[in-house]
């Protein structure tokens, strides 16, 4: 079983010299989780454990433990090299949206002008031909409009003299514009429990729940009420217990947290766990115009065909592309559609997430303006969490023991440190 990146990330931000309360506090992981994680990192990696005298355990690991780990696990090779082809195929999958709406365009246009082309041959009647010349007039000019091979450059010119300048190329802004760019909070769990670590470290392994609330979900009005339930789940992650004063009031605290290897400054953290809104597209206005015009071309185009299509005659008698493409028409008709239609859904999908995102990004800022403007009884109550809190670092100096030196040699040095 190869090692947790995220603790292994951890490890290497912390200085290579850890306890669990450092990792857990964090990364927000949970503790019996961080711990076996730890050892499993020290076996593997070649780490040592240092050892205090109060029972403490501080991690040890070279610089180059990802090295010996890359070296002993296929497994982790292959999760390395599968990352760059992903991100190369990824690409390939993001621009293939783009290369296909102009083929698809390419193919509705070329097959139109064969149509209409053998229809113009065998059709002596003037009034008749007449119509078909007026009909290419008004349509195909737009359309290659649209579609000429240097229209994009010329867009990009334009913008570059405006002094607009756009990160993605047009076959990534197809994308975007169709499926946008990913959940804006993929990392919302991760970042509401290295928060919560954060408020826990900062007020030295001792807290309140009002001081976690503004970082939870699904708490209704309870918080403010004697039944603190929604504690439940940061007690299992990171160990804590329960205490209660003589008024009544809990505060928690967190022993294994409050081991650090080495003293380190407040960290920074928002009042309150702050959601993002998710955005329709990253790509510019003008991309996003330019995607929806050629959709819409693209759709029309595929209606049109579909009609010079209707009766199956004439994919018989020119054979060919023609002949294909009308085996083919359910698709390109399908893609046209949806090419508009998932946008479209997707643009009031967001409008409906975001109205939660925002409902609870409130609910969250409310009871962080609570936590701020605290009444009597509250400060009560963090001061009486003040009397639990502690730091107990542990420098290479507290070492009783460490697996980096012999046994018998460190029990020598103790001992006439002892003497001494």
């Amino acid at each position: 079983m190869t090692p947790n990146p995220i603790i292994m990330r951890s490890v290497e931000q912390l200085g290579y010299r850890v306890t669990v309360g450092d990792v857990a506090t964090q990364v927000g992981l949970n503790v019996a989780e961080v711990n076996q994680g730890l050892l499993g990192l020290a076996a593997d990696a070649g780490g040592h454990l240092q050892v205090a005298e109060s029972g403490d355990v501080v991690y040890q690991f070279p610089r180059n433990f990802r090295d010996i780990l890359r070296n002993k696990y296929l497994q982790m090779r292959l999760q390395e090299w599968w990352k760059k082809v992903w991100s190369v195929l990824f690409y390939l999958i993001r621009i293939s949206f783009g290369i296909l709406l102009v083929a698809s365009i390419l193919l509705i246009t070329v097959t139109i002008i064969i149509i209409m082309t053998a229809s113009s041959d065998r059709d002596n009647d003037n009034r008749s031909s007449s119509s078909s010349r007026g009909f290419n007039f008004f349509f195909f000019p737009d359309l290659f409009w649209y579609f000429s091979p240097n229209y994009c450059d010329r867009y990009q010119e334009r913008r570059r003299e405006q002094g607009e300048n756009s990160e993605m190329n047009f076959f990534e802004a197809v994308f975007s514009f169709l499926f946008g760019d990913g959940n804006p909070n993929a990392n919302l769990e991760e970042r509401r429990w290295e928060e919560i670590g954060a408020v826990i470290s900062n007020n030295q392994g001792a807290v309140v729940a009002e001081q976690i609330a503004p970082y939870l979900d699904d708490i209704g009005e309870t918080y403010q009420q004697e039944y603190e339930d929604y504690m439940l789940p940061v007690l299992v992650r990171f160990n804590g217990r329960p205490q209660v004063s003589a008024e009544g009031q809990i505060v928690y605290y967190f022993p294994e947290l409050q081991v650090r290897a080495s003293k380190k400054p407040r960290r920074s953290i928002s009042e309150y766990l702050h959601e993002f809104s998710w955005q329709f597209s990253a790509a510019s206005s003008g991309q996003l115009m330019l995607s929806a015009g050629l959709g819409g071309v693209n759709l029309i185009g595929a209606l049109i065909l579909g009609n010079l299509l209707r009766n199956g005659t004439i994919a018989a008698q020119v054979g060919g592309l023609v002949a294909f493409v009308q085996g083919i028409y359910g698709l390109l008709l399908a893609y046209g559609t949806g090419f508009l239609a998932i946008p479209l859904i997707r643009y009031f999908w967001i409008k409906w997430r975001n109205d939660q995102i925002s409902t609870r990004n409130h609910q969250r800022q409310e009871r962080a303006r609570l936590l701020a403007s605290a009444d009597s009884s509250l400060q009560k109550k963090i001061a009486f969490a003040r009397e639990f809190a502690t730091e107990k670092v542990i420098g290479k100096d507290d070492s009783v023991y460490s697996t980096e030196t012999d046994l018998l040699e460190q029990e020598f040095q103790n001992k006439q440190i002892g003497d001494g």
